[in-house]
């Protein structure tokens, strides 16, 4: 498919606007973005006229609009990330017997936006609209092992950021590095009695087209019911799941991921979960 040239330079100042921390100049937008100043100008006048961006006069200077501000808020009322995760989301509950989910990241925590319950399994702790700590869980960890060193330092700056469920987890900056640097070895994070003494999950982490990670898929099973070679048949479904989600929502899958997260496909009578 073709690529309109002026589409595409409109979307590169508002992508480049939103991720300033304030209002910029003409000329280093033009800098930047890689464009004419002239090209610049005239863009930058159509998006104010049609408030996507405004002019600040006294400043000489640029941010966004209040519409900008109209399609963020357009983007939540609507809910895309959850309506295009519904049907993978059920699939991987279908494909391993096990409860499955959806969550964001904010801050250190991650908050649940999905919860798709296998039939006769038992409802969780995770469920929509719940908030758990970002290092204990697996899908906090999927997403947090995409994050720079940086960032997560950020996110987690001393020993009291590291609260605690079961006794059980990281608590220190180091001791999570440590464990995330197993995460992007292994292609997917765990938790085992973290979140919940006696179960286990595996997740996979949903990248947009920076491989910013904007959720986390996993799956959430009795630690019993699992011996290690039926966990890493999960992960590769989790893995196909967020991969595929990822280009749904035109992101990028994670390349480095191993293996279990690129395992030979599975047929549709090919359930794993009734082995557990």
């Amino acid at each position: 498919m073709s690529v309109v040239p002026a589409a595409a330079q409109v979307l590169a100042i508002l992508r480049y606007l939103a991720g300033q921390a304030g209002p910029v100049s003409a000329a280093a937008i033009s800098r930047d973005v890689r464009l004419p100043r002239s090209t610049t100008y005239h863009l930058l006048d159509t998006l104010a006229r049609e408030g996507f961006v405004v002019h600040l006069p006294e400043e000489r200077r640029y941010g966004l609009g209040v519409s900008a501000f109209e399609l963020g808020s357009g983007y939540s009322r609507q809910a895309p990330l959850q309506r295009l995760a519904r049907v993978p989301l059920a699939g991987l509950v279908d494909r391993t017997g096990h409860n499955a989910h959806l969550a964001v990241l904010h801050g250190r925590e991650v908050i649940y936006v999905i919860e798709e319950r296998a039939p006769g399994r038992a409802p969780l702790v995770i469920e929509v609209g719940v908030r758990l700590p970002a290092h204990l869980t697996a899908s906090g960890r999927a997403m947090l092992a995409c994050l720079s060193q940086a960032q997560v330092r950020a996110v987690f700056p001393d020993p009291s950021a590291f609260v605690m469920r079961t006794e059980v987890g990281p608590r220190s900056l180091s001791a999570l590095r440590h464990l995330l640097v197993d995460v992007r070895r292994r292609g997917y994070a765990t938790e085992d009695g973290e979140v919940t003494l006696g179960f286990s999950s595996v997740a996979a982490a949903v990248l947009d087209h920076r491989a910013y990670p904007i959720a986390g898929i996993a799956v959430t099973f009795p630690a019993r019911d699992v011996d290690p070679a039926l966990r890493e048949e999960i992960a590769g479904q989790v893995g196909r799941t967020a991969h595929e989600l990822s280009r749904r929502i035109g992101g990028m899958a994670d390349t480095s991921r191993p293996s279990a997260a690129r395992a030979r496909p599975t047929g549709p009578h090919d359930v794993v979960g009734k082995r557990a």
